[in-house]
């Protein structure tokens, strides 16, 4: 029995995408534990994930810290991992490789780095989607894959009967307005137009809700829907995961939950405009699907609206 070390920072989205490649792992190496490394958001999500044995904080310090980075290199090294997937691929996972194998191949140390193709460059390698980039990975690194490309995001879901109870929530429609502030060409500015045709179009069969993340409590007050909190707070990343499976459609910008929605199996649609594509970041599934314009301002609420299939 060995031991083997995934890594994933995040983001929520990422992670989301990630589950299939995590049970890939872990399908491969039946016989080894599995740890994964993460930052503090996630570190309780992934100690739900059923394919982890431990779960490792990565605080994400300075690079420069050299005693934190001295104390997390020696933590990794007590385990003595006899291969590491990197599936985060970053600037700073690549800093770890030159720190902890710095002369290792994809047999040791897979990334998206170690296993690049030959004829391809990197710039080249990244215009494939997401999904695509794990299934190679993964593959040129000896796995047997059965579900990178179909990620199931399910593991997060806990019991929200008491939040359903409180907010009376049967059939609903979930709406994600929100995006950070600085990737405003991500927001389609007409969600409260869209709400009052949903509520006519389907005779106010639905409540239609937003869940907003902890930065976005006040931002939700501009929106003219019923906004689900746990006493007073934003859900946990768990909480939300369930509030989306259970309803009955999602309308999302490019966000965190889009892709959540996308892999928890649910329906829903989300809302493109030139920042990236659906097919980069594998968000389309068979319950869910995207609209791409090149100017979210000028996707008109009729369009979406025909677009949303309740059956």
């Amino acid at each position: 029995m060995s031991n083997i070390l995934i890594i994933k920072h995040g983001s929520l989205g990422d992670i989301a995408q990630a589950s299939g490649a995590i049970q890939d792992i872990s399908e491969f190496h039946k016989e080894d534990d599995i740890y994964l490394l993460t930052t503090k958001p996630y570190f309780e999500l992934f100690k739900r994930n059923p394919y982890l044995k431990t779960v490792i904080l990565d605080k994400r310090l300075s690079k420069f810290n050299l005693i934190y980075l001295f104390a997390l290199m020696r933590t990794i090294k007590k385990y003595k991992f006899a291969k590491v997937f990197d599936l985060q691929n970053s600037s700073r996972t690549s800093f770890y490789k030159r720190i902890l194998f710095p002369n290792a191949n994809n047999n040791i140390w897979s990334s998206s780095e170690t296993t690049l193709p030959s004829d391809k460059t990197k710039e080249e390698f990244d215009k494939k989607s997401v999904l695509e980039r794990f299934n190679h990975q993964l593959q040129t690194s000896g796995l047997t894959i059965k579900y990178t490309m179909i990620p199931d995001f399910t593991w997060s879901c806990i019991d929200i009967s008491k939040i359903k109870s409180e907010y009376k929530l049967e059939k609903y429609i979930l709406l994600f307005p929100f995006c950070s502030p600085h990737l405003a060409q991500k927001k389609w500015p007409y969600y409260n137009e869209l709400i009052e045709k949903i509520k006519s179009q389907y005779n106010d069969q639905y409540k239609i809700v937003v869940a907003p993340g902890p930065d976005e409590i006040n931002d939700a007050k501009d929106i003219n829907a019923l906004c689900i909190l746990d006493n007073g707070k934003a859900l946990d990343i768990s909480q939300l995961s369930s509030l989306i499976k259970d309803s009955s459609f999602v309308i999302s910008n490019d966000t965190g939950p889009a892709h959540m929605t996308a892999h928890l199996g649910a329906k829903g649609l989300t809302l493109f405009g030139s920042h990236t594509t659906a097919y980069k970041v594998s968000i389309e599934r068979e319950n869910f699907k995207a609209i791409q314009v090149n100017d979210l301002a000028k996707l008109s609420t009729e369009k979406v609206l025909e677009k949303i299939n309740l059956n």
